[in-house]
């Protein structure tokens, strides 16, 4: 093809086109909410950890709160206990806290909660997010029951997308369901706000395992 400038263009055919939107889709990243009621102990603390363990993947961690204290930072405990599990200290002391809404859980490929209320808060605003969203701890356990090569065959039919893959491993780690019996509670990670720093320490004690065990499957999926 010819412009009117005399200067020849590609004629690029459906199959060329395909290709390039094919491309242009890997390019979006996996896109993980975590949840919690203030969005300034448990979820920002589950943001970083998760966002520093996946740093070198296509994956985007945000946070958000069920009743949110609007742009408030992390509590300094939080921040503290963070950075000491291996978070980045800018990013810790950097959050702002957002309330949670349709549009951050629409463009969510898995929803990790701190507590079965908030697993419950966000069904409610968006049931279409029933089978990818689970309590952080729910899914760590659940994830413990699958090698790393279940996970890769498991996602194997998803394609390229990283959030295509994350959303079939939502729907794999969410099929071991029954399989692993637990007390309500362990699938909680307790509240620490306010509360003292042997909460704080509890708290982060519940969390970091299953952030970890979150991180394994994660990885293998897009690995």
């Amino acid at each position: 093809m010819t412009d009117v400038d005399g200067t020849t263009r590609p004629n690029l055919r459906r199959a060329d086109l395909r290709r390039m939107r094919e491309a242009l889709d890997h390019a979006k990243p996996a896109t993980i909410l975590t949840v919690c009621t203030g969005n300034i102990c448990r979820s920002p603390m589950g943001e970083v950890l998760l966002r520093a363990s996946l740093r070198d993947l296509d994956v985007r961690v945000h946070s958000g709160g069920t009743h949110a204290l609007v742009d408030h930072g992390m509590t300094e405990q939080a921040q503290q206990l963070a950075v000491v599990n291996g978070a980045d200290a800018g990013e810790s002391a950097a959050h702002r806290a957002r309330l949670l809404n349709e549009g951050l859980l629409a463009e969510s490929d898995l929803v990790l909660t701190m507590a079965r209320e908030h697993r419950s808060q966000v069904v409610q605003l968006a049931p279409a997010m029933l089978h990818r969203t689970f309590t952080v701890r729910e899914f760590g356990r659940l994830a413990a029951t699958l090698t790393d090569d279940d996970v890769r065959r498991g996602v194997a039919s998803a394609g390229s997308d990283a959030g295509t893959r994350v959303q079939a491993l939502a729907r794999l780690v969410g099929g071991q369901r029954g399989m692993v019996p637990a007390a309500p509670d362990d699938d909680d990670v307790i509240d620490p706000y306010r509360r003292s720093q042997t909460t704080y320490e509890l708290s982060t004690s519940q969390l970091v395992p299953a952030v970890a065990e979150s991180t394994r499957v994660i990885r293998a999926a897009l690995g």
